[in-house]
């Protein structure tokens, strides 16, 4: 059943799954919380309580807020966490895994630990090299450009083709749902203000966080060159001994759907440590 919190003039958009120490999943941008559908049973069933989030402007969620930063959505998964009285531990994949960070080093009384999949977590730089030598970040980069400048959905969905190199069994009707999502009025400028949003607000706030950290890339991720580099300077900038990476071969962008398996094992021994005070 699907539940809304109300934050100003607008509705965050969750549903609960199981009985437990709190886990909160949040999405990247136009997608909805059905990308964890692979993820929610296991953790249910290994004794979590999983709310599971679609972020501002997507999903079952509201348009017409005022901005889309990864500041912002920390503070609604922050007010997701103190409404079902936390603490939690988040799950945030992409812009969702910056998201996590501003939310861990801003209320560290709610939030035990985070996992970040596939993360925007730090200001990015034009990497000319990567674009030379690798054609599955080119071909990733190319298309994100026109989905930022354009706004076309044929370009959203040209990327996920090379961001799921590997398709779940489900693909046809997933992609069917999410471009019909994306056909609403305003949900693709949604997404584009979210590709737009800088990720220089979450990499300012790693130095900031107090909790275990676990960052999960896949090796094929066409959003850089290097995933693991990507990886490893995130845990350099967290502080010393809170960070752990681990990549994932052969996955690309969306790791617990294409690797659910994998994730969920990852995700459950993390949480058998970090989890047991929520």
């Amino acid at each position: 059943m699907t539940e809304y919190l109300e934050i100003g003039d607008n509705t965050i958009a969750f549903d609960v799954t199981g009985e437990g120490p709190l886990v909160v999943l949040a999405h990247g941008i136009g997608d909805s919380r059905h990308s964890y559908r692979f993820l929610v049973p296991g953790l249910a069933a290994a004794g979590y309580r999983v709310a599971n989030v679609d972020i501002r402007g997507c999903g079952d969620s509201s348009l017409g807020w005022d901005a889309y930063s990864r500041t912002d959505i920390a503070g609604d998964l922050i007010a997701v966490v103190r409404h079902l009285g936390g603490p939690a531990v988040i799950i945030g994949q992409s812009i969702s895994g910056g998201a996590a960070t501003i939310a861990a080093a801003s209320a560290p009384d709610v939030i035990t630990g985070i996992i970040e999949l596939a993360p925007f977590t730090r200001a990015q730089s034009v990497d000319l090299g990567g674009l030379m030598r690798v054609k599955r970040f080119r071909t990733g980069y190319t298309q994100m450009a026109q989905v930022i400048v354009r706004g076309r959905l044929a370009n959203w969905i040209k990327y996920l083709d090379v961001a799921y190199p590997v398709k779940p069994a489900d693909w046809n009707g997933e992609l069917a749902r999410i471009k019909a999502k994306l056909d609403e009025p305003g949900r693709m400028a949604a997404l584009q203000a979210m590709c737009k949003a800088n990720p220089g607000d979450a990499g300012a706030q790693l130095a900031h966080v107090t909790c275990p950290v676990l960052i999960i890339e896949g090796s094929l991720d066409p959003d850089w060159a290097d995933p693991r580099a990507e990886g490893e300077k995130i845990i350099a900038d967290l502080p010393a001994g809170l960070g752990e990476l681990v990549v994932i071969d052969g996955a690309g962008h969306y790791p617990h759907a294409q690797t659910p398996d994998q994730v969920l094992a990852l995700a459950l021994a993390f949480m058998a440590k970090t989890a047991t005070s929520a």
